[in-house]
């Protein structure tokens, strides 16, 4: 499962507590958690699957600021890319589910990428899972789009919100019959 979010999201925030609770709860199930290795919501996520043992994957991005391999990613399965479309690619070629956390401009470019490849059929349908629904739905007004007529009321159906990790894992789970 690829887990984005904000590499700027401090230990001890509630966002970081639950990227933490995400990842061991998707390694307690077996799934390997896959992040852009960095701090914030990816050191969290890949935290808690070390936490409980599973081996994570770093896809780190070199970048002036900001991003350094978080101590969690194992490493043999930490990558560094320099270019984002690469980056990008490696995340769709291997994710079996995609859970987006808050997060800034790199956040919202992963999402989109993956909404529009399985949009437009590019990729096989993943669960899209959009965790913070506040945050999501005040920043994402997507029913605009609708209204104008550039996408379709069924792509809206492309994704889920939730608020607590428990939540997204049930949508994993139900999108695969487990």
């Amino acid at each position: 499962c690829s887990i984005f979010g904000s590499a700027r999201t401090p230990e001890g925030t509630a966002a970081y507590a639950a990227a933490k609770q995400m990842g061991a709860a998707l390694a307690a199930n077996d799934w390997m958690v896959i992040t852009g290795g960095g701090p914030g919501i990816m050191e969290a996520a890949n935290r808690g699957a070390h936490e409980v043992g599973a081996p994570t994957v770093g896809l780190n991005i070199a970048l002036p600021h900001e991003q350094s391999a978080n101590p969690y990613v194992t490493p043999a399965l930490s990558f560094k890319f320099h270019h984002f479309a690469l980056r990008k690619m490696h995340f769709m070629m291997r994710a079996k589910a995609l859970v987006a956390f808050p997060g800034g401009f790199g956040t919202l470019d992963e999402l989109f990428e993956v909404i529009t490849l399985v949009q437009t059929k590019k990729a096989q349908p993943v669960p899209i899972v959009l965790f913070g629904s506040s945050y999501w739905k005040r920043l994402l007004n997507l029913d605009v789009m609708v209204e104008d007529g550039v996408i379709s009321p069924e792509d809206i159906k492309l994704f889920h919100y939730v608020d607590e990790p428990l939540a997204a894992w049930d949508v994993i789970a139900r999108f695969y019959g487990l």
